[in-house]
């Protein structure tokens, strides 16, 4: 991969430790539309990779049975590009397990970078994050939560939060596909 913003960036889909609408903490389902649409914007702007975090494990099989169709089945020849795209995915039990990985192919611990919708959380915006990664060698792991978003501790436990998105209006629901997308635009778009 190239040295650009996007070669020491990683994503992470966490679905595990998540919270539900009612505030307490859950594994989440993985959803086909989040593996495709995530990664295709992570091979658009570069990112270096994109774990999917989930302890169940029928869950992980159909993750894989959804990567191995899409990469090295039928799919990936009927579609080279999704082929591309899904070929950056890992799925990994826990996010630990995402952070061991990036730090044994960078030689350091990567910098953990939580995403909340909350909106009187974050202390790192996008532009201090984009300038973190032109910056420093040093690899940066940003954290999507699934569900009704990452629990907190999982938020207190990261390096940095990165401040919600707004919209113009009070209604702050996105999905994360959508999230992600405007994220990785505003750290790594010209």
């Amino acid at each position: 991969m190239t040295d650009c913003l996007g070669s020491r960036l990683y994503v992470a889909l966490v679905h595990y430790p998540v919270i539900d609408k009612n505030g307490a903490t859950i594994a989440s389902a993985v959803t086909n539309l989040d593996l495709h649409d995530i990664a295709r914007a992570c091979r658009t702007y570069g990112v270096a990779g994109y774990f999917v975090i989930t302890p169940l494990e029928d869950q992980m099989v159909l993750v894989q049975r959804i990567l191995d169709h899409w990469t090295i089945g039928a799919g990936g020849t009927y579609n080279p590009k999704r082929r591309q795209a899904l070929e950056l995915v890992r799925v990994r039990a826990t996010f630990d397990a995402a952070v061991d990985q990036i730090s044994g192919a960078h030689g350091q611990r990567p910098c953990v970078v939580a995403t909340t919708a909350r909106r009187d959380s974050g202390n790192l915006s996008c532009h201090g994050l984009r300038e973190m990664l032109a910056g420093s060698a040093v690899p940066v792991l940003l954290a999507l939560g699934t569900a009704w978003g990452l629990c907190g501790s999982f938020i207190d436990a990261a390096d940095y939060v990165l401040e919600p998105l707004k919209g113009t209006c009070e209604y702050n629901h996105l999905s994360v596909r959508s999230a992600a997308a405007i994220i990785l635009d505003r750290l790594l778009g010209e």
